[in-house]
């Protein structure tokens, strides 16, 4: 459990810094001390699941993001990350991917002939 805690709190730490964001400011944003964030980043607190959910929603991630980016076992391949960008992304715009994927995937058959 403690190499769990420890991979959690190493991740959350990374994807804090990586938004270039102080303890406090996620602090402020998750609605938790700013000690209690860094005790959670050293893996030194046995999260609850509604603290760890505070602290994804004040990073602007989902728990499933984080804890793919945890266990490689279940990263996300590049399939689900794109239909995951698309999703979030207006019809129109899924339109044209759509399109421009198909594009690429004929001009390859092409190629290959």
């Amino acid at each position: 459990m403690d190499d769990l805690l420890q991979k959690l709190g190493e991740q959350l730490r990374f994807l804090r810094k990586e938004k270039g964001w102080s303890q406090d400011k996620l602090a402020e944003l998750s609605g938790l001390h700013t000690n209690y964030i860094g005790q959670i980043e050293r893996g030194e607190k046995n999260l609850t699941i509604e603290t760890l959910y505070k602290v994804t929603t004040g990073l602007g991630i989902s728990l499933e993001e984080l804890f793919q980016s945890i266990d490689p076992k279940h990263r996300q391949t590049g399939l689900t990350k794109i239909v995951e960008l698309l999703s979030q992304r207006p019809v129109e715009d899924q339109a044209m991917v759509l399109h421009l994927v198909q594009t690429i995937l004929e001009w390859d058959d092409r190629k290959r002939k």
